[in-house]
């Protein structure tokens, strides 16, 4: 019997499942709460997490900025949006609002305090304009930070600073903060 053709959607939505279980493994050897205490979050802040994934972030991010803080989790995958929200819906997660897009994020301007850019730098189809779109929503003296394993840092640096909106601010063991 021969095997059925699976469709790109189909396969897509496969690679999601897969990846969401190798993000689950690493979060247990690697909490993500330590990678956002190198981040310098204050309670209230106003937060996006940019490629959210199924949420890897969530619940650390919930945990630092507390109830009178925000968090956008946007990603362009339907499968991540759905899984944050179960995500938010079982931890009771008031403040966490979902955003399904591939760049606009549809924020008003000067209206978060941070960014987060993880592991999705290499796979954007258009840099320099989420860049841009990211410095416009980030308040004057916001933070991008930025992680991706599948680049060097000075391949970050390059990249998030080559456009002149952004430049360095501090680079830590895993993450890399630039200021806007």
């Amino acid at each position: 019997m021969p095997i059925p053709e699976v469709s790109a959607k189909q396969q897509s939505n496969l690679d999601f499942k897969m990846m969401s279980l190798v993000m689950k493994i690493r979060d247990f050897y690697r909490p993500r709460i330590r990678i956002l205490e190198e981040v310098d979050i204050k309670t209230g802040s106003r937060m996006l997490d940019y490629g959210c994934g199924p949420g890897s972030y969530l619940v650390p991010l919930a945990e630092l900025i507390g109830e009178s803080g925000e968090i956008y989790a946007l990603d362009a995958n339907p499968l991540a949006i759905d899984a944050v929200k179960r995500l938010a819906t079982k931890k009771g997660l008031a403040n966490v609002r979902t955003i399904l897009s591939d760049r606009e994020t549809g924020l008003s301007p000067d209206s978060i305090d941070i960014v987060l850019l993880y592991d999705i730098l290499h796979d954007l189809k258009e840099p320099d304009a989420v860049l841009a779109e990211l410095h416009r929503i980030l308040k004057p003296g916001g933070i991008l930070s930025v992680s991706d394993h599948h680049l060097k840092k000075d391949e970050i640096i390059s990249r998030v600073t080559g456009n002149g909106l952004f430049r360095l601010s501090v680079k830590k063991e895993s993450i890399i903060n630039f200021a806007k």
